[in-house]
């Protein structure tokens, strides 16, 4: 049956909990011009052997992860599903270096009730389409439980799969609603509607504007569902929308219009439900028009740091909904761990993914599974084990799941002061 959305008693326990968050300072992205001569030099080692390393996990996972699964016990074939290509590879790449990373801790563990894990990662360039294409080329190869995918629009066409399938499955950061509508899925990052309720309440109730333009992706199934709660929420916190203005893919380049709208409008906080990409010229084209309110995005500006010959003194201020900060006390191992394996700071969508991989060895321990079990007996037994766990996750300790597939943990909100993310 289809599953509830997450119920208004959760998102107002999240919201309130939102304003309580406390915390230290967290840059989750370093640039290359900000990095040391040493870690300079380790970068231009690791590119020479860069692309050779980057095809053999694409196509079957970390030479760890294969070397454990090798082992007598068998393993778990995990498959991952993101854009690995393209604009939104900074999503994707981070996902499929999460899950690696949480398997080969796994398998040195004991792995899954003595089986170890197998990732493979496949590109979908977060296009539907090619999104399904990816989930039969790991059907092929043999997967037994996803990951993914990563994008929602993808999210959304492959679910439809798995529902047909009964594969079991769990999304690091798909948050359109539809991504966890089938009782066989799962997600780790919270939903769309939950982020724009939330964001409303923290600005609401941190009385940080009364004035608020939303600029926002019509074509984004993302980016438009935030903001429809957003504005629903915004309502009871005495926000006035002054302003509400659409973007679409094939126009992401100038938003002049949509800049000039929100400053004649007195737009006192300018709220972003979109991509660091199109945030990162925003910025720059607000400093332009000497336009300077407060600007306010979620999960999807993470990343907005490391855009390439981007002045990050056009961020100062800039807040944003995001559950992990790579510098936080609970996540250094991590973070050390990550940044030696690949070369870069994580971001939320790599401790996402390594969550969703740690939910899915609790979930496999207390269900009991098996590699020798089908995919769909697996998805059978896990669906009702989520439930039962609990995890201290990257992106939240004492993380829990309902039925509806929905996690129940703390959201945090960070700014960025200095180039760095400060969890507030």
């Amino acid at each position: 049956m289809m599953k509830k959305v997450v119920s208004l008693s959760l998102v107002a326990a999240m919201a309130g909990s939102l304003v309580a968050c406390g915390g230290g300072a967290g840059d989750t992205n370093t640039t290359a011009e900000t990095k040391t001569e040493a870690s300079a030099e380790k970068e231009e080692s690791k590119a020479e052997a860069g692309a050779e390393k980057e095809e053999s996990k694409a196509e079957g996972g970390s030479e760890e992860t294969k070397e454990a699964a090798s082992g007598e016990g068998g393993s778990f074939k995990i498959g991952v599903i993101g854009p690995l290509t393209g604009d939104a590879a900074a999503y994707g790449l981070a996902v499929q270096h999460g899950a690696e990373i949480a398997a080969e801790e796994i398998n040195a563990a004991g792995g899954i009730n003595g089986a170890m894990i197998e990732i493979q990662a496949q590109d979908d360039e977060a296009d539907p389409e090619k999104s399904v294409n990816a989930y039969n080329t790991l059907k092929d190869w043999g997967m037994q439980i996803l990951v993914g995918t990563t994008t929602s629009g993808a999210c959304i066409s492959v679910a439809a799969e798995t529902f047909a399938d009964n594969m079991f499955q769990i999304t690091p950061s798909g948050s359109a609603v539809e991504c966890v509508a089938n009782p066989n899925a799962f997600r780790v990052c919270f939903s769309d509607p939950d982020q724009g309720t939330a964001s409303a309440k923290y600005i609401g109730e941190n009385a940080m504007a009364t004035k608020v333009a939303i600029i926002y992706d019509s074509s984004s199934v993302y980016s438009d569902g935030i903001r429809e709660t957003f504005v629903s929420e915004a309502a009871n916190q005495g926000i006035e929308i002054v302003a509400s203005e659409a973007f679409n893919g094939d126009n992401k380049t100038d938003f002049s219009v949509q800049l000039d709208k929100a400053k004649d409008a007195g737009a006192e906080l300018v709220f972003l439900p979109i991509y660091y990409q199109e945030a990162s010229i925003i910025l720059k084209q607000a400093a332009d028009k000497e336009f300077k309110p407060i600007f306010f995005g979620v999960d999807g500006m993470d990343g907005i740091l490391s855009v390439k010959n981007f002045d990050v003194s056009l961020a100062e201020g800039v807040m944003l909904l995001t559950p992990f900060a790579a510098d936080a006390d609970d996540a250094k191992d991590f973070t050390t761990k990550y940044t030696e394996a690949y070369g870069e700071t994580p971001n939320q969508f790599a401790a996402d993914a390594y969550d969703a991989v740690y939910a899915v060895a609790e979930a496999g321990k207390v269900a009991g599974i098996t590699p020798d079990m089908s995919y769909s007996d697996i998805c059978n037994a896990l669906v009702p084990a989520m439930p039962q766990i609990t995890i201290d996750g990257l992106t939240g300790a004492g993380t829990t799941w309902n039925e509806a597939g929905e996690p129940n943990k703390a959201p945090k909100a960070v700014k960025i002061v200095g180039g760095k993310y400060e969890m507030q």
